[in-house]
């Protein structure tokens, strides 16, 4: 073993041109090397195979790689854990490249040490980096997955604008990925994660810690400006404030409802390919109503009520009398014009009658997305869009209490097709009081926004209401999107085609897209008229009025 080692510190000194001190790792067998300084301790290896060299060949190549073109000991007190095994793992297909660059003979050395290919229905963190290793290593292997292809796509952007030698470009490749990686909520378990590949190092090299002996506990802090860190996939709130739900106040799940998806390539719906899960929001720190803070209410309920136009229509049961004309004599008025002749008086010559205009009953559903993009803070820093949503939500229910509207306000937001999350937040029927006020007051955004799926659910429970106007108002503040779906289009398409089956059916959809980009998506998705764009947050209140009653008017 001894002379073995000795041959692989010569041919460390023939590919780095300095003396490397090459020693078994004593007790740590199937561990992985270790890079200290100028000094590379092997695990030990089962058997003298062919196969067993060419691995300790490749595990030498790949430490000289990071002795030649790696910047040791960097500080690690910017990055968690997620992050620096991206960026390691960057790291190490950048100085193999420029290591085959300068001897290709070593290329199948690490091709022919790769890990074996991953199962292609594992998402785990460990796969995923698997396979972006082999797409890194390997230009003719395919693969299927977005992510791994998003990578070699990156990888190969940057050595062709900046080359391989510029280390911060790469850098920031770790930063968008890490990212991509946490909106897709992958786990990270730091304790029990394996580099991969069997011939790299534990890169330890590559890292200082300072004075803690553990990095940090998450995934990497982004360096790209305007670029948003990735949820934390620790626990199911994705929001840095959602705590741990008081005691007691666990969601309720009112059922779980299969719907299709529209498939824009393959023209087609996709049957049972969404699962709406419809729950009551008793989630995210809902404390009892008398504990609300004071200012929640100052917020949602002391403004000036909307005053709202009521729809009205003709209705042959309510008749107009005393009218100069119609399509019926008012026998009351002919009476009295044939008294008022044998008194020789002037008779009234409004003769006829006529159907009236009585108020039209309708039912309206105020559907808001509680997404995370919501919880961004408007004009000024604050107050939140949802903040503006759920007071605007409020002041046109309390206007629609004290007549003869049917109201309702629901919300939602998705993680993935498989959990869209609908929440009740108040029901037709119900009357605005303190409990549907403290539910509102307390929601809050979170995940992503899959509207067809949403407005297929929301279309369901309009069906049940009575005869009259239906209608469904989307609040929103973003085109359609969800973490897994690449293709900007696909959504946009299947919340058209929701917006096609609901009006089928007799539900008139309209939206209120907060985003001055908005045009192009709301038009395809709603129509030329069945929308309107708030540039303006602060407008939502009034916006959300008129819209309403238009719905409820509309023919």
């Amino acid at each position: 073993m001894k002379a073995s080692h000795a041959a692989l510190a010569l041919l460390a000194r023939g590919l780095v041109g300095v003396d490397i001190e090459v020693q078994p790792l004593e007790g740590s067998a199937g561990t992985r090397a270790v890079l200290v300084g100028k000094r590379l301790l092997l695990p030990a290896q089962d058997g003298g195979s062919s196969g067993g060299e060419r691995l300790r060949r490749a595990m030498v190549a790949h430490a000289v790689a990071h002795l030649r073109h790696s910047r040791p000991a960097r500080p690690a007190r910017t990055l968690k854990p997620m992050g620096i095994a991206i960026v390691s793992a960057i790291e190490d297909a950048r100085v193999e490249r420029l290591l085959c660059r300068d001897f290709p003979g070593v290329h199948g050395w690490f091709a022919g040490s790769l890990a074996p290919a991953p199962d292609p229905l594992d998402l785990g963190f460990a796969a995923l980096v698997s396979r972006m290793d082999r797409m890194l290593m390997l230009p003719a292997w395919q693969d299927d997955n977005h992510w791994v292809n998003k990578a070699r796509r990156l990888f190969d952007e940057t050595v062709a604008a900046a080359g391989l030698e510029d280390h911060d470009a790469f850098r920031t490749i770790a930063s968008i990925l890490a990212n991509d990686l946490g909106q897709m909520r992958v786990r990270f378990d730091p304790q029990h994660y394996e580099v991969p590949a069997p011939y790299r190092d534990d890169n330890s090299y590559l890292w200082d810690f300072g004075e803690t002996e553990t990095p940090p506990d998450e995934a990497i802090a982004l360096q790209r400006s305007g670029a948003r860190p990735p949820p934390s996939v620790e626990g199911d709130a994705a929001n840095p404030g959602d705590g741990p739900l008081p005691e007691g106040a666990a969601e309720l799940e009112l059922g779980r409802y299969s719907y299709p998806e529209w498939d824009r390539k393959l023209e087609r719906l996709r049957p049972d390919w969404c699962t709406v899960i419809e729950k009551l929001p008793a989630w995210q720190g809902l404390l009892p109503v008398r504990e609300q803070p004071a200012a929640a209410s100052n917020t949602t309920e002391r403004p000036t009520p909307l005053a709202l136009l009521r729809a009205r229509q003709l209705d042959r049961t309510h008749r107009l009398r005393r009218q100069w004309e119609g399509d019926d004599v008012d026998l009351n008025a002919a009476i009295e014009v044939l008294v008022d002749r044998r008194l020789r008086l002037r008779p009234d010559p409004r003769l006829f009658m006529r159907p009236g205009k009585a108020p039209r009953p309708s039912s309206v559903l105020v559907l808001l997305d509680l997404s995370e993009s919501a919880n961004a803070p408007g004009h000024g820093g604050a107050r939140s869009l949802l903040d503006i949503e759920k007071q605007a939500a409020l002041l046109l229910a309390g206007s629609n209490a004290r007549g003869a509207d049917r109201f309702a306000i629901h919300g939602f937001s998705s993680n993935t097709r498989a959990e869209i999350y609908y929440y009740r937040l108040l029901d037709f029927g119900r009357p605005l009081e303190a409990p549907s006020r403290a539910m509102i007051g307390a929601v809050r955004g979170r995940y992503s926004t899959r509207i067809g799926a949403a407005l297929r659910h929301a279309a369901s429970h309009l069906r049940a209401e009575p005869s009259g106007r239906r209608a469904i108002l989307l609040v929103t503040d973003g085109a359609p999107s969800d973490i897994d779906v690449h293709d900007p289009r696909y959504l946009i398409e299947d919340a058209r085609m929701a917006v096609a089956e609901a009006r089928e059916a007799g539900v008139r959809i309209a939206c209120i897209a907060v985003d001055g980009a908005a045009d192009a998506y709301v038009r395809r998705i709603f129509g030329w008229r069945n929308y309107c764009i708030a540039d303006d947050a602060r407008s939502l209140p009034a916006r959300l009025a008129r819209m309403s009653a238009r719905l409820a008017a509309a023919n």
